[in-house]
């Protein structure tokens, strides 16, 4: 989220620093060159160039700068339960570092009360009070990697200060560089507009792959159903069904409202259904894979298993809770030997709770042929889907990329 955010302001003349505690990322920005697909290095090297844009390991820094933006991680435990701990940290971190008349703005995706009742703490045990001596105030990131029609720039920006005077404060610097700034009464109902952002998606991409099982039953196309009730010109959004749930945001952040939730003794069920239907995708799919391979009389394990996209998303480089790692993992606890494929990401890169160690493997027509299975997890729009069903001797297609191709459909399993 940082970097994004940094080339905006960067955009409008903004003097900008990069504080992470990564010292490789700090190197390789230093050097110019960009960690992130859609921000290319020639843009990172003029900023450099220019001294708008430096990156640093050192929070001492955070002195010269007038406002603090914060974009960290908020995973959760292996129990469901929110961790705070990267908030907490650098919250820890700028209150060593703050001074008067600063601006703090926490961007990273929690439950309401996060800024008023973790943060400001943290930051005023240094002595200096938010609202009097500092500002502090919520604005959640909105970024949807891979979009054309909207950016940074153009996404309206939600802003909840924990007082007017924050508000408008936080408001003025966004937007200085964001095209539409809506201001709200507080942090908290910014936080909640968030969490309510990715609680929708959550909850509409459950129903549809809930409706994927059993149309699957009752010999129905679940995407021609979508195409269908999408022709109503009001009334109906469509969302359409997948190996799972993956990014940052949707798979997580409806859990964070789940556990505030309960220290107001309520049970938000709606949420919890979602989540276990989302979550129970990649094993629907492996059962599709191991009927696929059933018909050629053959079993998993054993097989060789092509998953094609590593991605969490088509055209993007982000892995980040992609289900197809969890179907890598699957496979291979089953006994497959598996491989992947990826015109974005070239290499498995070591992960909090994952490290496949693979390399993404060439696409050939022989190479393709020689494996017993192919799947579709992601629909990157790199691959000639019509050339993949000419020589695979079977896909499981978990996108619909394949709906269009009109020969061998004996080949093709929707997933």
């Amino acid at each position: 989220m940082g970097l994004p955010l940094l080339r905006t302001f960067c955009g409008v003349d903004f003097c900008c620093l990069g504080l992470d505690v990564d010292p490789v990322k700090v190197a390789t920005l230093n050097t110019g060159k960009s960690y992130i697909k859609h921000i290319p290095d020639s843009l990172i090297k003029r900023l450099i160039d220019e001294k708008r844009f430096r990156a640093s390991s050192d929070a001492k820094c955070l002195r010269n700068c007038d406002a603090i933006i914060i974009c960290v991680p908020t995973p959760l435990t292996k129990m469901r339960e929110p961790d705070m701990s990267f908030v907490e940290s650098t919250a820890y971190l700028v209150a060593d570092h703050l001074r008067r008349g600063q601006l703090v703005c926490l961007e990273s995706t929690t439950y309401p009360g996060t800024t008023r009742e973790l943060v400001r703490p943290i930051l005023e045990s240094g002595g200096l009070k938010a609202g009097k001596d500092f500002f502090l105030a919520y604005s959640p990131e909105r970024e949807d990697p891979g979009r054309k029609d909207f950016s940074t720039e153009t996404i309206p920006k939600l802003v909840g200060g924990l007082d007017p005077a924050s508000t408008k404060v936080a408001s003025s610097m966004y937007g200085a560089a964001i095209a539409k700034v809506v201001g709200v009464s507080n942090c908290e109902v910014a936080e909640a507009a968030k969490i309510l952002e990715n609680v929708y998606r959550s909850v509409n991409i459950a129903m549809i792959n809930e409706l994927k099982v059993l149309f699957d039953r009752m010999g129905i196309d679940v995407w021609e159903v979508v195409r269908a009730a999408a022709t109503k010109p009001f009334g109906f959004q469509p969302f359409y069904p997948g190996p799972g749930l993956g990014g940052h945001c949707i798979p997580i952040d409806p859990f964070y409202l789940t556990w505030k939730a309960r220290q107001f003794d309520m049970n938000t069920r709606f949420i919890e259904l979602a989540g276990e239907i989302n979550t129970s995708m990649p094993e629907y799919v492996i059962a599709k894979v191991a009927d696929a391979l059933n018909t050629k009389k053959k079993a998993i394990n054993g097989s060789k298993i092509l998953v094609l996209g590593l991605a969490y998303k088509k055209d993007v480089d982000d892995i980040r809770e992609s289900p197809s790692i969890e179907l890598i993992e699957m496979l291979q606890s089953r006994g497959a030997r598996v491989d992947y494929n990826d015109p974005h990401v070239a290499k498995t890169p070591k992960q909090r709770e994952h490290n496949l160690n693979m390399t993404s493997r060439k696409l050939t027509a022989a190479s393709v042929k020689s494996y017993d299975c192919v799947l579709i997890a992601t629909d990157h729009s790199a691959y000639d889907y019509d050339w993949l069903v000419k020589h695979a001797r079977l896909i499981v297609d978990t996108r619909n990329a394949t709906g269009r191709a009109k020969k061998y459909r004996k080949k093709i399993v929707k997933a």
